[in-house]
């Protein structure tokens, strides 16, 4: 008779470790706990309360998969299937970028604009991708009127799950559109649009390359295609008064800056993220 083999949490930890870190994953022993974590609903603290804790077949079936598949690259975030985000937890899949902790700049400096934005406030999250600063915008601002567009139709099928999880759907408008809605008046634009340039696709790392969406990447030869059509677009869209924030990407801060100057836009300023690295652009239309 076959004996089926017993795990315990800690067997667990120190063979997924193990198993992540020979397959070339940097931090190893982090996702072994993040793992083990999800696949057991329990905290961090819990897992090393109950290092004895013998796992379930089906609960050691899963771990073995999630552990395969990131062992060949693919991001952590779409294995869980979720993502933090400005303290939110939002449903992630590969038909949506993963959203960055630097990408939280463009939430945190639209709530410090907030006093000096027109009333009644209107915010646009132009390519929304999974919801991620429309969701954050909203839960903020519960006074505010929040719009967000999208391009791709699997993308905001994402988006509309997070929204109702969070019981937004009367605040955030999901539009698929290209860019801009088909309604202006905004106090505030906010977007993370495809800002790196098609060559240098490649040279990203597998995790996103090979599985994020190439079309929330690509921003052109020179990865300002889409940033040049909101910063010409955009002061139809904004009310009197009304703000722009783009996020960008390595050296290219002060070129879009050139951007906004040129377009009429006045106190435009570059902001660093906290890595140091130039990340937002923001100016004032009007």
């Amino acid at each position: 008779m076959r004996t089926v083999e017993k795990w315990t949490v800690l067997k667990a930890l120190q063979t997924l470790t193990q198993a992540l870190k020979e397959g070339g994953i940097e931090s190893a022993r982090l996702e072994a706990e993040v793992f083990l974590c999800h696949v057991l609903g329990v905290s961090k603290a819990e897992l090393y309360t109950h290092p004895q804790r013998e796992l379930k077949p089906e609960e050691l079936l899963v771990l073995r998969e999630m552990t395969k598949r990131r062992i060949e690259r693919e991001p952590l975030a779409y294995i869980l299937g979720e993502k933090e985000f400005w303290s939110l937890k939002l449903k992630v899949t590969p038909d949506c970028l993963i959203p960055r902790p630097e990408t939280e700049l463009l939430v945190e400096e639209g709530l410090r604009l907030l006093p000096e934005l027109p009333k009644p406030w209107k915010f646009l999250d132009i390519g929304t991708g999974c919801g991620a600063i429309a969701i954050a915008l909203a839960k903020e601002v519960p006074q505010a009127e929040v719009w967000a567009t999208e391009r791709s139709p699997y993308a905001i099928r994402v988006a509309e799950e997070n929204v109702k999880a969070y019981g937004l759907e009367g605040r955030v408008r999901l539009c698929l559109e290209d860019l801009f809605p088909q309604e202006g008046g905004f106090s505030l634009i906010a977007s993370n649009p495809p800002y790196v340039p098609t060559e240098e696709i490649f040279a990203l790392p597998p995790e996103v390359k090979d599985y994020e969406p190439i079309e929330a990447l690509d921003g052109g030869a020179d990865g300002l295609q889409v940033i040049r059509r909101i910063v010409q677009g955009a002061p139809s869209y904004l009310r009197e008064g009304g703000w722009l924030l783009i996020e960008v990407g390595y050296g290219q801060a002060d070129v879009v800056r050139g951007l906004f100057e040129g377009r009429g836009f006045s106190r435009v300023e570059v902001l660093k993220d906290y890595a140091g690295l130039k990340r937002v652009v923001k100016g004032k239309w009007g």
